[in-house]
């Protein structure tokens, strides 16, 4: 008889772990009775009994504390209630240095809303290398670098995905911790859109400058699975996507952005308890060999394949897919050596080349989210407020990162600063008109120009000159005065 993974088997009776006796009344032995119940697990071997407990068949034994799975490009480690691990899992915001504490204020007043936040460091996600992210009200992190309104689908780092509202109680906030080496997000006291009764929840995502993601959780009230998915997505996990640029059918000159997931780690959303933490180590990938040897000699699980155009090792499935097959990379053979790549440069194509092959290639891989024209009610607004707290973005018409001439930067500098030489030179000969500089104008101006009147015989006429000027209006009222 076979069981899923994460339940102990079936002893016989003899061989069976000594359940504990709580004492009465001790709320541990309700909350141990229900994780057992939740897990669906008899056993738990190797795990000694609470302290004040006595051998017995009464309460069984928590779950096990520790449930380790492989997802290709990270490790994922559950720590239930107990584990001695746990402390150093979880950052405690109210002890940190209060610098590196920041309360969100948009986001702890508002409902489903997101806002961007630079980081102080570069995070690798999926072996990419981020300095923004997107906080949600909604209890993940977006990790994409273009805004679109299914931030929910993919690209996301999910403690606990779900409908909450902050804006519910003065208690809720969304604050984030930045320290050089961490980013955490926490979602403190929040409640449910529309189930405020279930009781407030409180976890947290922390971000390490190692690729590390821990998921820590403090304060869950009710079973997950409990949780409504009408309004919103309710899940945990990682999930990473590519986009590619699709010549629109409805308009021929524009193109529309595809997303395809081509990664996603879902948690066992049963194993979500109070006191409980999930740690992400991450595994190497194709991204991280800078040289050619080293690609094509990766004993990886994964198919490394060096692409001398872009110089770059990859799968093939990462962020950078587009311009991988763009530039006929995916088209290049296995047995081709590091000098025959050097040497053989037939096979790329320039970026502008079409694109059919790559949607044939991607679409038989993974189910795709069309961007353009989709209103779900799980979307997810970008807040539109700018400042310290994130600035507001949208979907790009076109590619954004175009990179900008030297020519044209030296032009528009060269052109404020000519202006603000003008401006300061008006300034001046206003405020002294009996410098050198302002009788040559004097002297020099036609005889059909009015003459010039200085404040100091009454006029109003260079005040009229200074209110065009626009923003030295106020400061003449005010010499004027004196």
């Amino acid at each position: 008889m076979s069981r899923a993974r994460g339940s102990s088997p079936l002893l016989p009776q003899a061989l069976r772990t000594p359940r504990c006796r709580l004492p009465a009344g001790n709320r541990c032995a309700a909350v141990t009775a229900a994780l057992h119940r939740a897990q669906g697990s008899e056993l738990c071997p190797g795990v000694l009994c609470p302290p004040g407990s006595s051998r017995a068949d009464a309460v069984p034994c928590p779950p096990p504390l520790l449930q380790e799975d492989n997802h290709s490009y990270y490790v994922s480690r559950t720590y239930g209630p107990g584990d001695a691990r746990l402390r150093g899992l979880w950052v405690d915001m109210a002890a940190a240095n209060r610098s590196h504490v920041k309360i969100h204020g948009i986001l702890s007043n508002t409902h489903r809303q997101a806002s961007r936040i630079v980081l102080s460091f570069d995070f690798p996600f999926y072996g990419h290398l981020l300095r923004q992210v997107t906080i949600a009200t909604g209890g993940f992190i977006f990790m994409g670098d273009v805004i679109h309104r299914m931030l929910t689908a993919t690209q996301y780092v999910a403690p606990l995905m779900a409908n909450f509202n902050p804006s519910y109680s003065r208690n809720s906030t969304v604050q984030y911790l930045d320290n050089g080496t961490v980013f955490v997000v926490q979602w403190d006291k929040v409640y449910l859109q529309g189930k405020e009764d279930m009781g407030s929840f409180t976890f947290q995502a922390a971000l390490h400058s190692t690729g590390r993601i821990v998921f820590g959780y403090k304060e869950i009230p009710v079973p997950v699975l409990q949780i409504s998915a009408t309004q919103h997505p309710v899940k945990a996990g990682l999930s990473d996507a590519f986009m590619i640029l699709n010549p629109s059918p409805e308009v021929p000159e524009s193109r529309r952005r595809t997303i395809y997931e081509y990664h996603r780690v879902e948690l066992d959303t049963s194993r979500i308890t109070s006191m409980s933490a999930v740690e992400f180590t991450p595994l190497p990938t194709c991204l991280q060999h800078q040289s050619c040897e080293m690609c094509v000699t990766s004993e990886l699980t994964f198919n490394c394949s060096w692409c001398h155009v872009l110089q770059r090792c990859s799968s093939g499935f990462d962020r950078y897919r587009e311009e991988w097959l763009s530039y006929g990379c995916g088209q290049q053979s296995d047995e081709k050596s590091c000098e025959d790549l050097a040497e053989d440069d037939h096979y790329s194509a320039p970026p502008s080349s079409s694109l059919s092959p790559l949607e044939e290639d991607v679409a038989a891989s993974t189910s795709s989210l069309f961007v353009d024209g989709l209103t779900t009610e799980d979307d997810t607004k970008l807040n539109q407020y700018a400042g310290s707290e994130g600035v507001g973005s949208s979907l790009p018409a076109k590619d954004a990162g175009a990179p900008v001439h030297t020519g044209t930067i030296v032009g528009i500098v060269l052109a404020v600063l000519l202006i603000a030489a003008i401006i300061l030179a008006g300034i001046y000969i206003n405020s002294h008109p009996t410098s050198n500089a302002a009788l040559f104008f004097i002297e020099r101006r036609p005889h059909r120009w009015p003459a010039m009147k200085f404040r100091n015989h009454g006029s109003h006429a260079t005040y009229a000159e200074v209110e065009a000027a626009g923003h030295e209006k106020e400061g003449f009222v005010e010499a004027e005065q004196c």
